[in-house]
Order: C-alpha cells, then structure tokens, then sequence
C-alpha cells in the first residue's frame, strides 16, 4: 500500500518512481527503510558527488560557500517558461558570461556581457534576478568579485564534465539535483539555525 497514493503498488514502481514521480510523505515506512538501507549504487554515487563537491569548493570561505550552494541549488531546480531542458554546455556559457559582467561591475564599469545561445541567455538573465535578491541590495565589490569566482567554478565544473568525455549532456545538473534532493529529504535538525547568505 503506497500511502502517497493511498493505492496498491508494486515493489519495483515503488522503488523506482520513489520521490522522482510520487511525492512519498516523510512518515513512509518503506522511504524510511531505503534511506537507512540504501543500494550500494547510490552509496557509490553520494561518494562521488560529495568527491566532485569538494573539487568544486576548494578553498572557499563561508560566504563564498553559501553562495555556491544558492547557485547550485538555483540551476538544479532551475525550469524554463518554455519546457525546453537546459544541458551543461547552457549552465557553462551562462555562467562565464554572468561572471564577466560581474568582474567588469567589480572594476567599477557597467557592461552587460551576452551569451550568443538563447537557452543559456534566459538562465543567466533569471540567475542575475536571484542574485540580485539574494544579496539584498548589498551588493559591492567583494560581492561581486565572489559571486564571479563562484560562476567561474560553476563554469569549469560544466566544461569539466564534457572533457572528461561524460556522455550524459546534463552530468552537472544532475548531480546538482541530486545533491539538492538529498539535502530536502534530510531531516531538519532542530539545533542549527537555517544558514543565511552574508552580505558585506
């Protein structure tokens, strides 16, 4: 019995549409038992996206952390209003583009660099809202220089995964959400204060 859908299901459509095409509640006791119990295919993939996380976000400081956790988390639950998925290719040539125009503005001149794809263009114009809003009017300089470096990370990791031959055209986004779904799905723990952004 499938509580989500208050209906018989089998254990494979169970186990294969779990949080992707049903919404489960949290109380499910067979979402409980696969989380205690997971597959080791998805021990190996938590492995390896936590190893190409720490690549990403080598030697960044708090903010520049929490920044690259809003952009991330930005892209992956990032839809178009025209229903046409976004591929890595689009998250690199839009994020370059953004972090020109964020190190130009860092320097003290105004210049709206542009991407020449249409896809990528709509992602960094709705990326360059959500950080605007993020920083709430705050933003300088050194905000602008970390919100560039971030991008530039974000567009060497999209790049990266091309080189390395990677056949999935969206091997980035995917693991962006699959990063962001494990952190939804993770209990809250009551003792910690949800992070804010830090804004000079």
């Amino acid at each position: 019995m499938c509580p989500a859908r208050n209906d018989q299901i089998c254990a494979v459509c169970c186990g294969t549409k779990r949080l992707v095409e049903i919404r489960c509640p949290s109380d499910c006791p067979y979402l409980t038992t696969a989380r205690e119990h997971p597959p080791a295919a998805v021990v190996r993939q938590n492995r390896q996206d936590v190893g190409l996380l720490v690549t990403f976000m080598r030697d960044l400081n708090t903010r520049q952390s929490q920044l690259f956790f809003l952009v991330a988390t930005f892209i992956a639950q990032y839809r178009p209003s025209d229903l046409a998925s976004i591929q890595d290719d689009d998250v690199a040539e839009a994020a370059g583009t953004l972090a020109a125009t964020f190190e130009t503005a860092s320097k003290g001149l105004i210049y709206e660099h542009r991407t020449p794809s249409v896809p990528a263009g709509r992602l960094l114009s709705s990326l360059k809202a959500a950080l605007a809003e993020a920083s709430g009017g705050g933003a300088g300089s050194a905000f602008e220089r970390d919100v560039a470096l971030i991008l530039r990370r974000i567009e060497k990791a999209a790049r990266g995964m091309r080189e390395a031959n990677n056949p999935n055209p969206r091997a980035l986004i995917a693991l962006l959400e699959r990063v962001v779904q494990q952190t939804a799905d993770a209990p809250p723990d009551a003792s910690q204060e949800t992070p804010r952004l830090i804004v000079p």
